[in-house]
């Protein structure tokens, strides 16, 4: 006999039962403006929005089935149903097991579901949708619409509930932040200073995240995307710290440059620059000023030093709930040319404003920010000048 003692529904959930509701009510406002009768939603964030539902294991196929009336049926592989339980307020659940063909599970509930010959909608963009996935459920139905940008734009605007997660992460990632940074010094290696960064984090209280810390120094420091491989930091190396934590599945992210010893002149000056440019993204942060300006405002500043080539990068992407592979809300919005939609009060966006002399060091300087009434407010403690060890 299985063990169900303690399985409760919701009793880990993050919000009360009456906020998933709402927030399946207004999908299906979303659904029936864009002509569509069930929606298909896949991506493991959009699932947490919509029903609480967070597991490590969303490598294996899971999707919530919405339609315009009826409660929402969630199809799950079997292994996943006592956290299932535990984290969501969904009574209508179909299990899979390891053998079967999710996608024949999935066709089966459609058609359980009554809705052979209506308009129904998979999101197409999202991460965990395979090609071969996809084929085999436009073989079985034929014609399948796309229902990507449906929940994620309910998820531009955060809740003051949300919006006090962010702020929780924001500790915590400071807190880490302000580890590495103590960590840095001639002889330490770069995973020691990630380990003080996650040691800070996770005993702070942060969960596991959408995506690892980025370290690096030396010349290491000046490739984008690099992160920590051992390297002993030695005298006078650059060092690059960029990082987020996860409560409650919202992040919040950092970013910050160190040098040990005294730096050149020319990398104080394009950490200036990096400041001024955050400064001016922050400074036109605000109601009806569109994600492009933003992202102008400090494109200008650096266009302004000569450094246009060193800048070939948004400004600013969206915060919130996250799974790996990535901490931002890359789906839901950013801060960069040609997007013209408007800020609103309740946007959450991480500016990670970062110059480099590519292959030698990196320079860069972020804050997570909210938009206000008035303007924006950010979240960070930590001194956004160039730290010199």
């Amino acid at each position: 006999m299985i063990e169900t003692s303690g399985l409760s529904l919701g009793v880990e959930s993050v919000f009360p039962q009456a906020e998933y509701e709402r927030r399946v009510d207004a999908a299906r406002e979303a659904m029936a403006a864009r002509g569509v009768d069930a929606l298909v939603v896949t991506g493991p964030e959009n699932l947490f929005y919509l029903s609480g539902q967070q597991t490590p294991g969303y490598y294996t196929f899971q999707c919530m089935i919405v339609t315009l009336e009826g409660k929402p049926v969630f199809l799950l592989r079997q292994l996943e149903l006592h956290n299932f339980r535990r984290n969501t307020f969904v009574t209508n659940v179909e299990l899979y097991p390891d053998n079967a063909q999710p996608a024949e599970a999935l066709v089966d509930q459609l058609t359980k579901l009554r809705l052979a010959g209506k308009r129904v909608a998979i999101e197409k963009r999202g991460w965990f949708l395979p090609i071969g996935f996809y084929e085999r459920l436009a073989d079985r139905l034929g014609s399948v619409a796309d229902g990507s940008g449906i929940v994620e734009g309910l998820r531009r605007v955060k809740s003051p509930l949300e919006l006090s997660m962010i702020e929780e992460a924001a500790k915590l990632t400071d807190l880490g932040v302000k580890a590495g940074l103590a960590a840095i010094r001639p002889g330490a290696s770069e995973n020691a200073v990630v380990a003080a960064m996650l040691s800070a984090s996770i005993s702070g209280g942060s969960e596991y995240l959408g995506m690892e810390p980025l370290v690096s120094s030396g010349p290491r420091s000046g490739i984008p995307h690099a992160t920590w491989r051992r390297r002993t930091i030695e005298q006078d190396d650059p060092v690059f710290l960029e990082m987020a934590s996860s409560y409650n599945r919202y992040h919040a992210a950092l970013m910050r440059a160190a040098w040990v010893g005294t730096a050149p002149h020319d990398v104080r000056e394009m950490m200036k620059v990096c400041r001024e440019a955050l400064e001016a993204a922050l400074a036109a942060m605000r109601p009806g000023v569109t994600f492009e300006a933003v992202h102008d405002a400090a494109q200008a500043v650096i266009d302004r030093n000569g450094m246009t080539e060193r800048y070939k990068k948004r400004t600013g992407y969206s915060l919130g709930i996250s799974f790996a592979p990535d901490w931002g809300e890359w789906q839901v919005a950013s801060l960069y040319t040609g997007e013209r939609d408007v800020l609103a009060p309740g946007m959450v966006f991480h500016l990670p404003t970062a110059l480099r002399e590519y292959g030698v060091y990196t320079v860069g300087v972020s804050e997570t920010a909210i938009v206000t009434e008035t303007g924006c407010r950010t979240l960070s403690t930590v001194p956004r000048e160039l730290i010199q060890v």
